[in-house]
């Protein structure tokens, strides 16, 4: 559901992150059933989880995570606003979670895991930055 914000609720409780507002928008596309939301203010609320990192956090102040940068850049993609933001900064952030091992962690020193590989390749593929990386070191 989708709330005068432009968030969604992932439950009945009423938790609010962009991971709901990326599977919202993705579910929906996927099914031609986009206009039962205001895509608009959902990218809105996405932008506003933005950092002055030129990442993205799961609520806006949120900590930087590039789990929610996925989701985040995921549901701006799809709703045609990546022009919105500056994929520079975030190519750069998300460049830098490749450690000395040449895996990924997810957000500044903590230990590399496999699974910031998927958020952080498909994230820096979706802002044109994939090459900012050490391909190499990821075998």
């Amino acid at each position: 559901m989708q709330k005068e914000d432009g968030s969604f609720m992932g439950d009945k409780w009423g938790e609010v992150d962009t991971r709901f507002s990326y599977c919202a928008i993705s579910a929906l596309t996927l099914l031609d059933k986009r206009d039962k939301i205001d895509i608009e203010k959902a990218c809105e609320y996405v932008l506003a989880c933005r950092n002055f990192d030129g990442s993205f956090g799961g609520i806006p102040d949120m900590e930087s995570h590039s789990a929610y940068v996925f989701c985040c850049i995921g549901a701006l993609a799809i709703g045609g606003k990546l022009d919105m933001i500056d994929k520079d900064t975030l190519g750069a952030w998300l460049s830098e979670r490749q450690t000395s091992t040449g895996g990924f962690n997810g957000r500044p020193e903590k230990l590399p895991d496999v699974c910031y590989s998927w958020w952080i390749y498909s994230s820096l593929k979706m802002v044109g930055k994939d090459n900012w990386i050490d391909g190499p070191a990821l075998e």
